[in-house]
């Protein structure tokens, strides 16, 4: 684990190449018109937040991650505007309010940039399968969460994942990659 740094985005730039290294030779990191990152041969996605960075990289797509920090903060005006009634009821329901709102929030984030749009076209009204599973709109699609103390990261990845890799920055060098269909890096304070 180490800091992300004063500046989160060249850090999840960084940690990407780093990533996409241990899967393909001399990795190159572009961006679509969109502003969503490439690099040729993988799908890739990254998140980040003020202190947290996390990369997704996989040889099949479509892919997405989305991370939000767990700290007190005020959502039930987000949630009445964007989440179904289902969701609602479902946060709700929750031991955890705050937690069940951002595992929606991180979801519909995390489709978002697998389908490539990010929230537009009315990502954030896209029904989330409550709790993780395939998302309805999207049946070839899978949001699953993986699981970090202080945050919440969500995971959009093709219907069949079978395995989710979690490495933390000082461990890519020796990533099995003959094993590795989904590697995750976490990296953060």
């Amino acid at each position: 684990m180490a800091p992300a740094g004063a500046e989160p985005r060249a850090a999840a730039h960084t940690l990407l190449l780093d990533l996409a290294g241990t899967l393909v030779p001399s990795p190159r990191l572009g961006h679509s018109p969109e502003g969503q990152p490439l690099v040729p041969g993988l799908a890739v996605s990254v998140s980040h937040t003020h202190h947290l960075v996390a990369v997704v990289a996989s040889y099949d797509g479509p892919l997405g991650v989305d991370l939000e920090e767990v700290y007190p903060r005020e959502v039930q005006a987000l949630a009445m505007r964007w989440f179904s009634a289902e969701e609602l009821a479902w946060m709700k329901r929750q031991p955890d309010e705050l937690i069940a709102f951002l595992q929606l929030w991180t979801a519909k984030e995390a489709v978002g940039k697998a389908l490539g749009k990010g929230l537009r076209g009315a990502g954030l009204r896209r029904a989330m399968p409550l709790g993780g599973g395939v998302v309805e709109s999207e049946p070839h699609l899978l949001v699953t969460y993986v699981p970090w103390l202080g945050a919440v990261l969500a995971l959009a990845a093709p219907v069949g994942l079978t395995e989710i890799v979690v490495h933390h920055e000082t461990a890519l060098r020796s990533v099995d990659t003959s094993r590795t269909s989904l590697p995750v890096v976490v990296r953060g304070n």
